[in-house]
């Protein structure tokens, strides 16, 4: 009972998340565990050796390519497996478009448009640039170039 339970969730790699959520089915249900899945961690290496150019499939014993689904499709083949209503993504018809036009075509916004903030508080140029406002001895600066 126990060990044999353990054995099999401990086959499934911590983050094969599809393959663990269809052990724990199949653990609950009674019925036999299915293949472990690909665990995530081997589809980030797939992914690095392809950013770096090498052309990385993973063939079965008869030479044929097997696809490695990303997980938002692994995740939809599970729910409709399992018979779960799984949401379609709602598709916007019409794009929310911005109200002024004019402010969309050039990108500009336009200084009376937008208040500025309060700048009366900063140093204006060249004020408190004297040797004496810096915290340094009068000899350091002096060997300042």
């Amino acid at each position: 009972g126990a060990a044999y339970t353990l054995q099999e969730i401990l086959t499934v790699k911590s983050d094969d998340v599809i393959g663990r959520v269809k052990t724990y089915e199949a653990i609950v249900k009674g019925e036999n565990v299915p293949e472990p899945g690909v665990p995530e961690s081997f589809k980030v290496l797939i992914k690095e050796l392809q950013s770096l150019g090498l052309d990385v499939k993973v063939l079965a014993e008869d030479d044929q390519e097997i696809e490695i689904k990303e997980i938002d499709e692994d995740v939809m083949d599970t729910g409709k497996e399992l018979e779960l209503l799984v949401p379609e993504a709602p598709v916007l018809e019409h794009p929310e478009e911005p109200e002024d036009e004019e402010d969309a075509e050039d990108g500009e916004i336009d200084a009376d448009e937008e208040e500025l903030p309060d700048r009366e508080h900063e140093i204006a140029a060249g004020e408190g640039d004297e040797l004496g406002d810096f915290p340094f001895e009068e000899e350091e600066a002096k060997e300042l170039p």
